[in-house]
């Protein structure tokens, strides 16, 4: 595949990496620089854009990505309040978009598995939920998109919880969940690349499921991946559905 990068900082230069490693051109990288002078006739000799760039930015991007006809991997999050309407314009006007808060292979197993422990534990209710997210001090966005991902997860199975709520530790006054919230608990620090850990705490013990990212190189490599099974297809993806669980 001819390949677009949206986005070359960290995340896009270990992309390329595996990208070239797996066959594929990288043929085209934006970022904050060139990106005011890129236009949809600068995307057309691409098949696939990955986008890993700003939540301020994202929904650019996807449009610049629709007007050039070349279907689109985003990994940056922070924009899904605007979801159901990228949708609808994926959807009418035929191109391809695929979506995910985390790319990882390691991690989508953990969004999976996370249901099955919820609907698990849901009939047994002296136990409380939380879930906790620690991400390098770069990161714009809290929570993060994967520690939603997992929250929506347990919503779904998890009858006394309704919401979710955020509270980003040593930011503004603390946030106290009330019995019916999901709080999810956000820290920032230096160089961690992603730690998502779901706690089911009760009187006599504690459940504790969790997932460490050693390096950003597990998102790289399934961005490439995902390009790969988006290349070709017209519609609107969740990168979930890269991934065949046949088990409940």
């Amino acid at each position: 595949m001819k390949i677009a990068l949206i986005g070359y900082g960290k995340m896009g230069r270990i992309i390329e990496k595996f990208a070239l490693s797996r066959g594929h051109q990288v043929i085209l990288t934006v970022n904050s620089q060139n990106r005011p002078d890129i236009e949809p006739a600068d995307l057309e000799v691409a098949d696939i854009a990955i986008s890993f760039s700003t939540p301020d930015s994202a929904l650019d991007d996807i449009q610049l990505c629709f007007e050039a006809d070349v279907p689109i991997v985003v990994g940056t999050t922070g924009w899904y309040n605007e979801l159901e309407t990228v949708k609808e314009q994926c959807l009418e006007r035929n191109k391809s978009l695929l979506y995910g808060s985390n790319y990882s292979i390691g991690v989508n197993i953990f969004f999976h598995i996370n249901k099955l422990l919820a609907k698990a534990v849901n009939p047994y209710k002296q136990y409380d939920v939380q879930v906790e997210e620690i991400h390098h001090t770069q990161k714009l966005d809290a929570p993060s998109g994967t520690a939603i991902t997992i929250a929506e997860g347990i919503l779904t199975y998890m009858d006394d919880k309704k919401q979710w709520v955020n509270n980003l530790v040593g930011e503004g006054e603390e946030v106290v969940p009330k019995s019916d919230e999901l709080l999810i608990e956000s820290h920032r620090i230096d160089e961690v690349p992603g730690t998502h850990t779901v706690l089911y705490s009760s009187e006599v013990d504690q459940l504790e499921f969790k997932h460490t990212a050693h390096s950003r190189a597990g998102f790289a490599l399934g961005a490439v991946i995902a390009a790969e099974w988006l290349n070709g297809k017209k519609g609107f993806y969740n990168v979930t559905e890269i991934f065949n669980f046949n088990f409940e």
